[in-house]
This record gives structure tokens, sequence and C-alpha cells, in this order.
């Protein structure tokens, strides 16, 4: 029964996956069908090797694609290196600086890309690509990733600092931000499921742990000794945003909402008496509903304003602009 049940799951999530993409207008997972056939095979290998030597990539590339497509679109413009005097990238914002990771593996799996269909495929879909990867390689759900991406030739440091949701976000303010994505409260809720893995640093979670009242007491005091209470003492110390199965795609991080032990305070507040409790009880003891709507999320996030046809470039070094 239980094997019956998953292969019904990987149906719908399919099914699902297929009519989202075909309703993203110029975007198509077959986009590289015959220029880059073999595109999705090297993604995945090089994927693999990379969560083989650091199991924590697969999360870091999720992330990647979050802070890509939350700026200007999915397109690549989190990648830019700073140029000095020239060019102001994304890295250096206050969301990136120091923690966002990956991108020596995104660069591997360009160029392992450009060695069979070289000048063919972008970046910014490398990046969807490589953030589904690490999804599945991690236990969680897959689907087909709509293609045709076009990469930036700009960025926006102040669009960073602006765009991406701080830690210390209320409900309210999740909602907003994610709305002016085009993203719902429940597409907020599924993909923020993604912290199922993963970890964040200690002036990330510093206020909630010492401060907020929605927090487990128990849970403060484990995470307090590895995080100091003064500003500028032990920033960069990780904790894992799951403690049960900090590497393992599953609904475990909704079960610690319902108990008060979330990791950040952006996270308890979608379980802390507003419209989204409902929803976080049903994530943590249906993984399947959580699934098909993380995939529809992905689907929907992953199609914010990408670059196509003529715009922009596909560009032959991830980190810069093809020089003409």
């Amino acid at each position: 029964m239980a094997s019956t049940s998953s292969f019904r799951a990987w149906h719908c999530l399919l099914a699902l996956s297929l009519l989202s993409s075909a309703a993203r207008g110029q975007l198509s997972p077959t986009f590289y069908a015959t220029s880059c056939p073999m595109l999705e095979l090297i993604v995945r290998a090089t994927m693999t090797t990379a969560i083989v030597a650091e199991r924590r990539m697969g999360a870091s590339l999720l992330r990647l694609f979050f802070h890509d497509c939350f700026v200007q679109g999915c397109d690549a413009s989190i990648l830019l290196d700073d140029i000095t005097g020239s060019f102001t990238g994304e890295k250096g914002a206050g969301p990136n600086v120091n923690s966002v990771r990956g991108f020596e593996v995104i660069d591997q799996i360009k160029a392992n890309v450009e060695a069979v269909c070289p000048g063919v495929v972008s970046c910014a879909d490398i990046v969807a690509l490589a953030a589904r990867d690490g999804t599945l390689l991690l236990g969680g759900p897959t689907w087909a990733v709509p293609l045709g991406r076009r990469d930036s030739t700009t960025a926006s440091l102040n669009q960073a600092n602006s765009d991406l949701p701080a830690p210390t976000s209320s409900l309210a303010a999740l909602i907003t931000s994610f709305g002016n994505k085009g993203l719902s409260a429940r597409d907020l809720t599924a993909l923020s499921g993604a912290h199922t893995i993963g970890f964040s640093q200690c002036l990330n979670f510093r206020d909630h742990i010492y401060n907020d009242t929605n927090v487990d007491s128990a849970f403060a005091a484990l995470r307090r000794g590895s995080c100091p209470a003064a500003q500028g003492s032990g920033d960069t110390n990780l904790a894992p945003l799951d403690a049960q199965t900090q590497l393992v795609f599953d609904t475990a991080y909704y079960g610690n909402l319902l108990v008060r032990r979330s990791l950040l305070h952006s996270d308890q507040e979608l379980f802390n008496g507003g419209s989204q409790d409902a929803l976080v009880t049903q994530y943590s003891s249906n993984p399947a509903l959580f699934a098909a709507d993380f995939v529809t999320a992905m689907i929907k996030m992953g199609s914010i304003s990408p670059l196509t046809g003529t715009a922009g470039q596909i560009r032959a070094n991830c980190r810069v602009v093809n020089s003409s």
C-alpha cells in the first residue's frame, strides 16, 4: 500500500509541475531538448558529487535560488562578482554577505555544461536545476523545471537589501514581501519548509532565543550554548534550522513550529496564532500535501520576472557579464 501511495503521489506531483510550467509563458521544461539534451544529466551528476562531498550544499543551493529570484527575478544576478570601480553586485548585501554560498558548485556545473553545449545554457537555468536537484538528493520531491531564462547584465545591491525577507520579519511583513513577488501566503508557508534542511548563523536567531516569548525555553537554552548574547560575539556560529533531521528534506520543520522550537523568529511567525496555523498543522502530518504545495510554489517562484527571448545574455562565466 505504501508503494502504491508513493507512486500516486509521484504522478500527482509530476502532473502539477507540468501543468504549472505550461502556464509560465516562454519557459518550458523542454527548452533545451534539442540544443542541450544532456543538460539535466550533467547537472544531476555534478550535484550528486557536490552533495557527497558536503551534504549541506543541497540546502545552500536551494537558498541561492531563492535569493536570486527575489532580486530582479530569476536572472542569475546574485552570481555576479563585484568589480572594483565599475560594478557592484549583490553578494555584499546584508542577507547575502558571508552567508549565501555554493557559487563554486554553480561554476563547476557551468563548466561541465559548456564542455558539451557551449554558449547555450544560462546560469539562471543552472541555478534553478541545481535547486531542484539539491532538494531531490536530500530526500525531497522532484519536478519538471521550466527553462529558458537568460542571464542579467545588471545586479541590485539595494534591492537585495530591501526585498529579501529578514529573519526578524513578522507574519504580515512576510506575506507582503512574498505577495510583492506574486506569491501567496500558502506559497510562503510551503517555501518556508525549505528550512527543514540547512543551518543559520547566530546573528540571525540571537534575538529569537534571548528575547522572544514564543519559543520553548529548553530549546532556547540549548541554542544559547553556541550563540552568546553579546552582539558581535559568535555571530557566525551555526545551528541547524531543523535539529532532528537537519539534512533530510521532510516535514520535521513544521512539527518544530507546533512545539515552538523554530530557530528563526520569522519561521515561528507561521505558527503563532495567525492565518497560517492551520496549514502548518496540516503540513506537519501530511508529507504529500506539503510536497505538492512546495513543488507548485517552487515553480511559481522560479517564474518571477525571467529574462527570455533576446533579453539579457547567456553568460560564458556566471560571475561576470560577457565583454561583448
